[in-house]
C-alpha cells in the first residue's frame, strides 16, 4: 500500500492551511508585482512635477527680467511707438526655450531602431 505525505497536516485542516499559504504567497506577489512599482512611480512623478514647477516659476522669473532688462537699460531705443518690442522679444525669447525644451523631451522618447533590432 502506498503511503501518503505525512508532515503532520491531515484532511481538511492540512488542506486549509495550505490553501491559506497559497492565498497569503498571491497576496505578497500582487503587492510586489504591483504596489512596489506604483510607489516608485509615484516618487518619480513627483520629483517631475515638482522640478517642472521649479523650472516654469524660474523662466517667467528670467522672462521678467529680461523684459525689465530691455525696457530700462536700452536708453530710448524701445520708446513711443517702438514700446511693444521688448514683449515681442521676450515672447520668442520664451517660445524658443519652450520648443528647445519639447524637442528635447521627445528626442528623449524616440525608440533607436538599431537598439530594438539588436534586442530581438
Amino acid at each position: 500500500m502506498a503511503q501518503g505525505r505525512n508532515d503532520g497536516r491531515r484532511g481538511l485542516g492540512g488542506l486549509r492551511g495550505e490553501a491559506q499559504e497559497t492565498v497569503q504567497l498571491i497576496i505578497a506577489y500582487i503587492r510586489q508585482e504591483t504596489l512596489d512599482p506604483v510607489k516608485g512611480l509615484g516618487r518619480y512623478v513627483l520629483f517631475g512635477v515638482a522640478g517642472s514647477v521649479a523650472l516654469s516659476i524660474g523662466l517667467a522669473v528670467l522672462a521678467v527680467g529680461l523684459l525689465r532688462l530691455l525696457q530700462g537699460e536700452t536708453g530710448s531705443t524701445f520708446t513711443g511707438n517702438l514700446s511693444w518690442i521688448p514683449y515681442v522679444i521676450c515672447t520668442v525669447v520664451v517660445g524658443l526655450v519652450a520648443f528647445i525644451a519639447v524637442k528635447a523631451v521627445s528626442r528623449g522618447q524616440t525608440p533607436n531602431s538599431t537598439t530594438d533590432k539588436e534586442q530581438a
